[in-house]
């Protein structure tokens, strides 16, 4: 069975891991700026339990709360995605509703 989650992490790590996800989409965090391995993230990863908790662990992806949850993103994750209209306090689904607009597979779904 698999879930799905969203992160903040870099081009790179996102390369590195991507072969062990069931499916993942991705934008730029700021799409202004030129697309490098060391570029943030924010990404939607399906995949296995297995691979959610080894992706909280490792330092370099920063997972954000659960869609439907009441928790706000991290200041430092809002502040990453003011681009595209992410502001201070919004939630993971207020997030995944601005990103939605540059990249409409980001949007936060219930099958």
């Amino acid at each position: 069975m698999t879930g799905r989650a969203y992160y903040l992490t870099t081009l790179g790590e996102w390369n590195h891991h991507a072969e062990r996800f069931a499916n993942s989409h991705w934008v730029a965090a700021d799409p202004a700026a030129p697309l490098t391995n060391a570029s943030d993230i924010l990404v939607l990863v399906e995949g296995d339990e297995s691979v959610h908790l080894a992706l909280e662990q490792h330092p370099s992806f920063e997972p954000l709360p659960h869609p439907l949850s009441n928790r706000p993103v991290s200041e430092r994750i809002a502040a990453k995605l003011a681009a595209h209209g992410v502001a201070p306090g919004s939630t993971t689904f207020d997030l995944a509703e601005a990103i939605a607009r540059a990249h409409p597979l980001l949007r936060h779904r219930i099958f």
